[in-house]
């Protein structure tokens, strides 16, 4: 090939990833991108992945949200109520995929942004941000509907496993999806996990994303209802943040019905994103904003307006509820 053709090939290869354009027309009209964009998104969003670390610095001020799970049209409500990026600084908290009508698009327009404003937006890995759950959960089938092909899927959960597993706001606030590992005592065994992988059934990164606090008193290490990861006491929150020198984990992956729910002497926030989750169960879905001084500010907000072509969803009985 002459330079002058591939000089010429490149060229409308970058005409056709115009990211500020897709942004736009996301933002707009809810529908999916090209597989060839998709792939160089995905290329694009992995070397800027690749040089995060297991626990991502976040500086303050940031908004915190949890899940959003496909529903694109209350993710783009969400940034109504949060402000859109740059504006706002953002940190996600994962599982952006399965449930919804809407997972390609909604996790479409989350890369897009990180790639477009890669400091200004953090985003981190789910439980359902993996090969396995997401061949059950409905976003490997979205994917073949949408495009008619594997290509996608596989490029999209190629990336996942270079997605962050946690972050820290100002060296105070601990961020992540799940919950604490009885494996990890510091952010130190955090930063020194491989995590290019897809995720395990078990250890120290498997329980990151699949843990929760226990509701009631009990202390300790307990065993999950979820099969994956552990429950975990006030004590070991305790023993955690002091350790750490942490004022607060904030996680995701629990339905709150106020959008958002402290525990653990409030050691503990839970916060999710996705209102109504599943089009069925009637919650609002909240927002974290932590200004510079750390305050904390949280905003609750109810779905938006039905809209979509969710009528040829085909959709199935979980076996875990989140």
């Amino acid at each position: 090939l002459s330079y002058s053709f591939c000089t010429l090939l490149f060229t409308v290869m970058d005409d056709e990833f115009d990211v500020e354009h897709l942004i736009t027309q996301l933002y707009a009209d809810c529908k999916p991108i090209t597989e060839h964009q998709v792939t160089s998104l995905c290329d694009r969003a992995r070397d800027i992945f690749s040089l995060e670390s297991n626990v991502h610095v976040v500086n303050a001020p940031v908004t915190v949200c949890g899940d959003v799970h496909g529903q694109f049209h209350d993710l783009i409500e969400l940034f109504k109520i949060g402000g859109k990026p740059p504006d706002t600084n953002y940190l996600f908290m994962g599982d952006y995929v399965d449930r919804g009508y809407h997972s390609v698009e909604s996790l479409t327009l989350l890369l897009l942004l990180k790639v477009r404003y890669k400091d200004r937006i953090a985003i981190l890995r789910g439980n359902h941000e993996s090969r396995q759950i997401t061949q059950v959960y409905g976003f490997y089938d979205e994917c073949m509907r949408k495009y008619g092909t594997v290509n996608v899927w596989n490029t999209f959960t190629q990336l996942f496993d270079f997605m962050p597993l946690t972050a820290v706001v100002q060296s105070s606030i601990f961020c992540l999806h799940g919950g604490l590992s009885p494996s990890l005592d510091t952010l130190d065994h955090i930063r020194q996990l491989e995590r290019v992988q897809e995720t395990p059934h078990e250890g120290p990164m498997c329980d990151l994303l699949w843990s929760d606090p226990h509701e009631d008193e009990k202390p300790g290490w307990g065993v999950s209802p979820r099969g994956a990861g552990f429950t975990f006491g006030a004590d070991i929150t305790s023993q955690f943040n002091r350790n750490n020198s942490l004022t607060l984990v904030a996680r995701a992956h629990q339905l709150v019905m106020e959008g958002y729910n402290w525990c653990h002497e409030q050691q503990v926030v839970t916060i999710f994103s996705a209102p109504n989750y599943c089009y069925r169960c009637g919650n609002q879905a909240a927002l974290m904003e932590v200004d510079e001084h750390m305050n904390k500010t949280f905003f609750q907000f109810d779905p938006a307006p039905i809209r979509g072509d969710g009528h040829d969803i085909v959709t199935r009985t979980p076996d875990y509820f989140l």
